[in-house]
C-alpha cells in the first residue's frame, strides 16, 4: 500500500472516509500483527508503545488520530520484504541496494581492522578479531546457491528483527526455523533461536539480565547478587515452579531486568562515519540564527555549556536526557 492510498489519514477524524480508513487499517493490522487479540496502538498518545483490543484502538484513532509521521505501518506488518531496499542516502529514485552487511561489519569492528593493520600484533588475533572473521565468513556465505538477495548473516538479522517487532516467542522462533529448514533444506539457516542470538550477540549489541524483586523494590546485583529474598519487602527472588521430572523447585527468577549497556552503543554510533557526522550536527551544521530548532538553542543547553566549558568544547561529547513518561523497566 503506497502513501497515496493513505490520504484519508490527513482528513478530519469525524469524516466517514477517515473512519472507513481506520477500520481497513484495523482489519490489516489484526490480520498481520495481532498478539492475543491486541495490537500496538498507533495513536498520538500510545505511539506504538501499548497493546489494546480493537475497540480501544479504534476509539483512540478517532479521538487522538495517528502518531505524526506514521505513514509506513512497520509495527503492523507493512514493509517487510526480501527484495532490494532503497538506499536512504541516495537521491536517485531508481537506485537501490541490498542490505549492506559488509558496511555493518566494517563499521562495527573498525577498531579491529585498525589493530590488524599494525605489525605489533604478534600474539594472534584477539577475541574481537576472531568474532569479526567469523561474521565476515557468514556475511559472504550465500543463503542458498545462487541467492543474490541474502547472505546467511543478513537473513538471520532480518529474521531476528521480524521476531522482535512482531513479538514472536523464542520457542515459536525455533519452530519457524525448523519449518524453514524442512521446506528449504538447501538454505544455510541457524539451527535454533540460541544459535541465531549468538550470531546477533557477536555484533556487540547484547544485553545483560539482572534479577529483580517482583515488587520492584531492588535489583539482585552487586552485594545482593547471591541473595534469595528482597532486603526491602522479603519477597522471594524465585518463582514457585516445580520440575515435573525431579519433583523439585526450579530456580526461575520472578522478574528480570534487561540492561542494555550504553557505552558500546555510543561507540557503535561513532564508528559509522554517517552517524558520527549526524551526532555533531548541532555544533557543525546547525544554523545559529536565534530560532529554536534543536535543544542546543535552548537556555538549559547554553547554561550547561557555561557550567562545563571543557566538556562542551568537544562536540563529540554526548548529553543524555531521561524521560520517565510511561516507562516500564520490565
Amino acid at each position: 500500500m503506497d502513501n497515496g492510498d493513505k490520504r484519508w489519514m490527513c482528513l478530519r477524524r469525524s469524516t466517514d472516509e477517515y473512519i472507513q480508513g481506520v477500520n481497513k487499517f484495523l482489519d490489516k493490522a489484526f490480520e498481520r500483527a495481532s498478539q492475543g487479540n491486541q495490537i500496538l496502538c498507533p495513536c498520538k498518545v500510545c505511539a506504538n508503545c501499548f497493546w489494546h483490543h480493537r475497540n480501544v484502538v479504534e476509539d483512540h484513532l478517532i479521538v487522538n488520530g495517528f502518531v505524526h509521521g506514521y505513514n509506513k505501518w512497520v509495527f503492523h506488518g507493512e514493509g517487510f520484504s526480501s527484495r532490494k531496499t532503497p538506499c536512504p542516502r541516495s537521491n536517485d529514485e531508481g537506485s537501490d541496494m541490498y542490505d549492506d552487511i559488509d558496511g555493518l561489519l566494517h563499521d562495527t569492528f573498525r577498531n579491529v581492522e585498525d589493530d590488524l593493520g599494525h605489525e605489533g600484533v604478534r600474539d594472534g588475533p584477539s577475541e574481537d578479531a576472531k568474532r569479526f572473521f567469523k561474521l565476515v565468513e557468514e556475511g559472504k556465505e550465500e543463503l542458498y546457491l545462487g541467492c543474490e538477495n541474502f547472505s546467511k548473516l543478513g537473513f538471520t538479522i532480518r529474521l531476528y528483527l521480524f521476531k522482535c517487532i512482531h513479538g514472536i516467542s523464542n520457542v515459536a522462533f525455533t519452530d519457524l526455523l525448523e519449518l524453514l529448514k524442512e521446506a528449504f533444506p538447501f538454505a544455510q539457516l541457524p539451527e535454533s533461536f540460541y544459535k541465531a542470538t549468538s550470531m546477533i550477540k557477536d555484533l556487540g549489541l547484547h544485553y545483560e539480565k539482572i534479577h529483580a524483586c517482583p515488587n520492584d523494590c531492588m535489583l539482585f546485583w552487586n552485594e545482593y547478587v547471591n541473595a534469595d529474598t528482597c532486603s526491602v519487602c522479603g519477597s522471594s527472588r524465585w518463582k514457585n515452579v516445580i520440575n515435573v521430572l525431579t519433583n523439585k523447585k526450579t530456580k526461575t527468577p520472578a522478574k528480570v531486568l534487561r540492561y542494555f549497556p550504553l557505552k558500546p552503543r555510543l561507540q557503535r554510533i561513532f564508528m559509522c562515519p554517517e552517524t558520527a557526522e549526524a551526532m555533531r550536527w548541532h555544533a557543525i551544521e546547525r544554523p545559529n540564527d536565534g530560532n529554536i530548532r534543536h535543544p542546543a538553542d535552548g537556555d538549559v543547553w547554553k547554561e550547561f555549556d557555561s557550567l562545563h566549558p571543557e566538556f562542551s568544547s568537544d562536540p563529540r561529547n554526548v548529553r543524555l536526557g531521561l524521560s520517565s513518561d510511561g516507562f516500564n523497566p520490565f
